[in-house]
């Protein structure tokens, strides 16, 4: 069995590095990428990262994964907050799905302490930076593997 992961970026985040570092660092979208691919190499998972300022992309991308079996690591960035569909599309996907949010959402502006993945992710990775992205891809791994070894 192909254990394929999308890590999907949402808005904005095409800009790491370059905006507000204070709150997100400086590594760029591509060290994120090269980060999740090592670390899929390392635990057998085939990694393919992908990033778009727009939902509906982000959505298709979501039903590629439901269709494929892959699992699915969300930065969603604003999305997060306020995409009812985002959440929906994650809803039926089988395979597990992870949050991710460089910053710690729960100590931010109140509009960013509520998050509509939240609601339907497996497991959330929040405030840990850019190192959340490796530590999304373990429990991603994690989840996989007990639920095979919860199936025999």
């Amino acid at each position: 069995m192909s254990r394929t992961v999308l890590v999907l970026n949402g808005p904005n985040l095409d800009l790491l590095g370059r905006r507000d570092p204070a709150v997100y660092g400086t590594a760029t979208l591509a060290d994120v990428e090269r980060m999740c691919v090592e670390e899929g190499e390392r635990l057998g998972l085939a990694v393919d990262c992908r990033q778009s300022n727009h939902e509906g992309r982000l959505i298709d991308w979501v039903h590629e994964a439901f269709e494929g079996g892959a699992a699915v690591v969300a930065n969603l960035g604003g999305y997060s907050h306020t995409s009812i569909a985002l959440m929906d599309a994650l809803a039926v996907v089988e395979a597990p799905v992870v949050e991710v949010h460089i910053s710690d959402i729960h100590a931010r502006e109140e509009f960013r302490r509520h998050s509509y993945v939240s609601l339907v992710a497996d497991a959330a990775v929040i405030g840990e930076g850019v190192d959340g992205y490796p530590k999304a891809l373990r429990t991603v791994a994690e989840l996989w593997d007990r639920a095979v070894g919860g199936a025999d």
